[in-house]
């Protein structure tokens, strides 16, 4: 292959029931013609694939892929918006046949445990089962039946022979009653259990379909934020609309107050206030002049601006976020379903044993051999079934993610309830997850000898009048004071990088930084001098009001840090885990941040791509890591984190990336879902434990190992019952959670 070109795609891939789909799918392609590389996502049902051209084309590889009943979409353009219409139908079609199953399977599950004796009831039960085996359920045979043809098995083939069986064997107890009456055998029943167990897994996947089409949820709104069309400028001052696709490098781009930047660039004309949180996740909307630089999906805030392109279409800021997005969450995860792997070789090794069994009474009975066999084959098959396996984790989950829900933590999948008993890192976007992410007025001094209430009134008109990011909790603030201006006339003009001038009844007035008073010759009093110093220190951002000669009060704001973080972060550090704390600001603020925190670790000046950056950087160290944010330039490196939390306050797009969300935005329930996490995942294992115990000891038993020395065989109407019982034993397990506390 040396010499050829090689192309890395990543499709969509339809119809995956399972983990061991996945795994089939991706060993089929990797042995295509063609084939460098291939990886199937399970968790984004996703096929990655490196090939060469020349070799295979994308139909060809469909056409492969359909062949062992999957399918994948290669329409690039549109392969979004068809994986989710294929995702809703999925949907729509699991809750279809969950419902029907549970519909056949409630008189069913009511007749067998109380109504037996009735006439009739074994052909009412079989009339009942039928349709939950051979429709509800028909993706499970038809499953079952893919494998063997391509010689392997899966949960489909363990589903398909277990109540298969049942069912076959329980016609026949049906319909030739006296075979086994004959032998003084009580002929016992299957049909409950067939139906039930296949209700059960449809209810598993109708869960886990409806979860997957969630997850996508992020990427849909990140695409959202690209701006649809754009007005170019062109060399004659003609403004032209034209789509984003045809925006080209160094096109001038008109940006109107309110609506989005439609791609990377520089201010060429104008001023105005741009809104980057979804970038910066700061609250503040950065002041834009000629030479600064814009990004895609910005919210311009202030006046008209013109900018130069320079970065467009998967080149932009906002492109790369998406991209890294997807990647990161279609990226496998570093721990396979513990279940899926055992299921590969359970059921092969099930099936040897029942047909060994089977063999050997037919050899070594001395009567009723032809009796015996099958009736130990259908044994150690019924005693064999899933259903406390298929149950071991999915009750656990279901429990967890309840209480969890119940303490305002929102858990997205079972994965990072998994993955979060293994953390030992916890990074903290700064803004709006350790703090408030809303500016305030945290420091106040009027100068001697200075009436509040009348300088008070032309500082909030000034403020009120300026449209200034910073004026808003200066507003606030007074008007929280009782101090409030009415019948005003004020004109302001914003200085860049200064502060604001104001013209009224005739006399200047001024607020802004230290800098614009010096300018001015402004008179600065020792008292605000003293109080500014000391706000410097906590990284406030200090501002004065002013007028023509003296300064009248000097004003300092800042971010608050939430009530309960820092214990929050204190117990998460005796946990045993250590604390990061990561923000756009600038060092000095960082840094006071963090101390008030109680912090040790943190990064300033950080970008969405550092952020990730930084997460790579810690996985590569070995850590185990789980991020905390709130905004959307927190989701790529929520997508990259082993374990991803939301603050519930924060942006759609960061609660969708993310696997939990703090309902509240209270960092002390971050400990709390570590908890629930051990919790959890102690009870997973305690259920598979117990499956596994059950079918260890049931499984010898059912094969009729203990007869020649005791006489002992076990009956399939005991098997069917602790059968029952191994499912009861694990749901009980699993309600255990709701009693322990967080």
């Amino acid at each position: 292959m040396a010499g050829k070109v090689k192309i890395s795609k990543r499709y969509p891939v339809t119809g995956l029931h399972c983990a061991s789909c996945a795994v089939k799918t991706e060993t089929f392609v990797r042995k295509l013609p063609g084939i460098k590389s291939a990886a199937v996502n399970y968790a984004d049902a996703s096929l990655k694939v490196e090939y060469y051209p020349e070799e295979i084309s994308p139909p060809e590889l469909r056409q492969a892929v359909q062949t062992i009943g999957y399918d994948i979409i290669t329409d690039e353009e549109n392969s979004f918006e068809l994986q989710e219409a294929a995702h809703k139908e999925s949907l729509r079609a699991a809750l279809l046949n969950t419902a029907g199953a549970a519909v056949f399977s409630v008189p069913l599950l009511i007749i067998s445990m109380t109504f037996m004796n009735m006439p009739y009831a074994n052909y009412i039960m079989m009339a009942l089962t039928t349709p939950v085996m051979f429709w509800f359920g028909r993706q499970f045979p038809a499953g079952a039946f893919r494998q063997l043809r391509h010689g392997s098995a899966g949960m489909d083939t363990l589903v398909a022979l277990s109540t298969g069986i049942a069912y076959l064997f329980s016609i026949v107890i049906t319909f030739f009653p006296h075979m086994f009456s004959s032998q003084g055998l009580h002929g016992h029943v299957y049909f409950e259990a067939s139906a039930v167990i296949i209700t059960f897994i449809l209810l598993g996947r109708y869960l886990e379909e409806r979860a997957k089409l969630s997850t996508s949820a992020a990427l849909r709104k990140l695409i959202g934020l690209q701006s649809k069309t754009v007005t170019v400028v062109k060399g004659s001052g003609e403004y032209i609309e034209v789509p984003a696709a045809e925006v080209k490098k160094d096109d001038i781009i008109l940006v109107k107050s309110g609506l989005r930047i439609p791609v990377d660039g520089t201010v060429v004309s104008g001023f105005t206030f741009v809104d980057e949180s979804m970038l910066t996740g700061e609250a503040v909307p950065a002041e834009k002049t000629v030479g600064s630089k814009v990004f895609a999906g910005t919210i311009n805030h202030g006046g008209s601006i013109h900018f130069r392109a320079e970065r467009v279409g998967s080149e932009t800021m906002l492109a790369q976020i998406i991209r890294m997005v997807r990647e990161a969450q279609g990226s496998k995860a570093p721990v396979q379903h513990l279940v899926d792997k055992i299921a590969g070789i359970f059921v092969p090794v099930v099936i040897g044993i029942a047909i060994i069994s089977g063999i050997a009474w037919l050899l070594l009975a001395k009567e009723n051999a032809l009796v015996h066999s099958l009736l130990s084959v259908v044994t150690v098959l019924i005693i064999a079934c899933p259903c406390a396996l298929g149950l071991a984790t999915p009750t656990a989950i279901m429990v967890g993610i309840g209480k969890g829900a119940d303490n305002g933590i929102l858990v997205k999948d079972a994965e990072s309830l998994e993955t979060a008993l293994k953390v030992d890192t916890v990074v903290l976007d700064k803004t709006g997850t350790i703090t408030l992410g809303e500016p305030s007025v945290r420091g106040f001094t009027w100068s001697k000898n200075v009436f509040a209430g009348k300088y008070g009134r032309i500082l909030h008109a000034i403020e009120k009048a300026s449209g200034h990011p910073l004026a808003e909790p200066v507003v606030r603030y007074l008007e929280d004071s009782g101090i409030e201006s009415i019948g005003y006339h004020v004109n302001t003009e914003i200085l860049s990088g200064k502060g604001i001038k104001a013209l009224l009844d005739g006399e200047e007035w001024y607020v802004g930084n230290r800098s614009l008073m010096q300018e001015k010759g402004v008179f600065m009093p020792d008292e605000l001098l003293e109080s500014s110093a000391g706000w410097e220190s906590e990284a406030m951002s200090i501002s004065f009001f002013s007028d023509a000669s003296r300064a009248l009060a000097a004003i300092g704001v800042s971010d608050r840090i939430r009530q309960s973080s820092a214990d929050a972060i204190r117990q998460l550090q005796d946990m045993g885990i250590e604390v990061y704390m990561l923000t756009g600001d600038n060092e000095q603020s960082a840094a006071a941040m963090a101390r008030e925190a109680g912090i040790k670790n943190f990064r300033a000046g950080m970008l969405p791509g550092d952020k990730d950056d930084f997460i790579k950087e810690l996985r590569a160290r070995g850590k185990v890591v789980a991020m905390a944010g709130d905004g959307i330039n927190d989701s790529q490196a929520l997508a990259r984190a082993d374990v991803s939390i939301a603050m519930g306050k924060g942006s759609d797009i960061a609660i969708d990336v993310a696997k939990m969300t703090i309902v509240s935005s209270d960092l002390m329930k971050i400990p709390q879902a570590f908890k629930l996490s051990r919790l959890t995942v102690r009870t997973i294992r305690q259920n598979l434990f117990w499956a596994f115990i059950y079918n260890i000891i049931g499984i010898p038993l059912a094969a009729g190992v203990l007869y020649p020395f005791t006489g002992f065989l076990l009956n399939p109407m005991i098997a069917g019952a602790a059968m029952a019982l191994s499912s009861v034993s694990v749901v009980t397990n699993s309600l255990r959670l709701r009693m322990k506390k967080l």
